[in-house]
């Protein structure tokens, strides 16, 4: 799954951010139509019908939870008319590259930077979880986004609840992870694994709940779309895998009684999730998009240790996503996962053309000697064309779009001549 965004660049591979949705039979019902949309919501939707031009060309940049403690401390007052302030720059800057979308995090943690019934504030919008700020700050970027004639898709993080603790007395008390642990009868609905606390994704109250978040956003927000990113399953090792974390839930299934194996039981699990996200903000809206971004590497999402992401499938169906954006995240100088390389390998496995294909680039790497070979680094470090080169690539190669990770390093100083040289192919 995608792992935690840390500005240090000495790390070798950074997931983000991510974008789920699907269609459904039945009579779509318009948000606005059922009064739940948020006062803040703007200007209607514009930028969802897909376009060949390069300037309707999809072309999103994540925001994400790092971006709100950029703000908390860029500002000593903190309030609605300072977030608005912040976040209007953020949209100014997308849109000066060549942007038309921005996706924003709004669940990091099993929390909400937006008012919600099901989970806690975020700590990261407030500085603790569960104290509300003051405002609502989802309702403030849908507003900022349509003014200036930007999309925005609410980008949600499927399982994870903590990162380095398992500590539930550090979860606020309405947190519905600590009130489950709290009650024998549900605490496997959270588990423990390698230091952190996860949804059991094998449990229907679980999947209720995920599910129920995603409904809720498109219900009081005009978002354009909701987008989930590669935090599924953690990664298990081949001694462990049929043993830990939701290997109790798997023994009691059919899938143990028919002899099928623990890996087709996970992607299951998984599929079940991802289609009923589909499915019910598709019934709120029917113009909302849902898209997945995963990790980069196929290998990995196909192992039989981690992710359980059955992506061939999701590719060859309009019933799970409405797009993929996976993250290759690696220059064409890597030793074994070339860009060039990667990106012709999930083109190779999109049998569904209604199902879109964008393109997640790291532009966090740009300017930073980073990478896993001395001509990768030098690559990164070096070629302040290596964006450009990346995206003149895949669009000839005739991907759907692009999503940019992140804003921090679209104004960074490390990144300023790549981005530079990016917005030439993106204006």
């Amino acid at each position: 799954m995608k792992q935690s965004k840390v500005k240090m660049m000495q790390l070798v591979a950074l997931l983000v951010a991510t974008v789920m949705f699907a269609s459904v039979s039945g009579q779509a019902v318009s948000a606005a139509s059922t009064g739940k949309i948020s006062s803040y919501e703007g200007a209607p939707s514009s930028n969802l019908k897909t376009a060949t031009s390069v300037s309707n060309q999809y072309k999103a940049f994540w925001f994400s939870f790092y971006d709100y403690s950029d703000y908390r401390s860029s500002y000593k007052s903190r309030n609605k008319t300072t977030f608005k302030s912040y976040f209007t720059k953020v949209v100014k800057k997308g849109k000066s590259l060549g942007m038309n979308r921005v996706i924003v995090q709004v669940r990091p943690y099993g929390d909400a930077v937006y008012k919600s019934k099901y989970f806690p504030w975020s700590k990261y919008i407030s500085g603790k979880q569960g104290r509300s700020p003051g405002y609502d700050p989802l309702a403030i970027m849908v507003q900022v986004a349509h003014s200036q004639g930007i999309a925005i898709e609410a980008w949600v993080n499927p399982y994870r609840v903590t990162s380095g603790s398992t500590n539930y007395k550090k979860l606020s008390k309405n947190n519905p992870a600590r009130k489950w642990n709290a009650k024998k009868s549900t605490r496997r609905n959270v588990l423990s694994y390698g230091g952190s606390l996860y949804y059991n994704p094998s449990k229907k109250a679980v999947r209720d709940l995920i599910v129920n978040g995603a409904k809720e956003i498109v219900q009081n927000y005009n978002v354009d779309g909701i987008h989930m990113d590669d935090y599924f399953y953690p990664s298990f090792t081949s001694k462990n895998y049929k043993k830990s974390f939701d290997a109790a839930e798997y023994n009691k299934s059919s899938y143990k009684k028919k002899k099928k194996s623990i890996q087709s039981y996970r992607r299951a699990q998984v599929d079940y999730l991802v289609k009923r996200i589909h499915s019910e903000v598709k019934k709120v809206r029917s113009n909302a998009t849902f898209g997945i971004s995963p990790a980069g590497n196929i290998s990995n999402l196909t192992s039989k240790y981690s992710y359980y992401v059955d992506i061939k499938k999701w590719l060859k169906s309009s019933q799970y996503v409405d797009y993929i954006c996976p993250q290759i995240y690696w220059g064409f100088k890597h030793p074994t996962a070339k860009f060039d390389k990667v990106t012709k390998q999930w083109l190779s496995i999109r049998k569904n053309k209604k199902v879109k294909l964008y393109i997640g680039i790291a532009v966090y790497r740009a300017g930073h000697n980073v990478g896993q070979n001395k001509a990768e680094k030098k690559e990164w470090k070096s070629d302040t064309n290596v964006l450009k080169k990346q995206v003149q690539y895949a669009r000839n190669k005739k991907v759907d779009g692009f999503a940019f990770f992140d804003y921090q390093d679209l104004h960074s100083k490390a990144s300023a001549k790549s981005v530079s040289n990016l917005k030439t192919v993106l204006k």
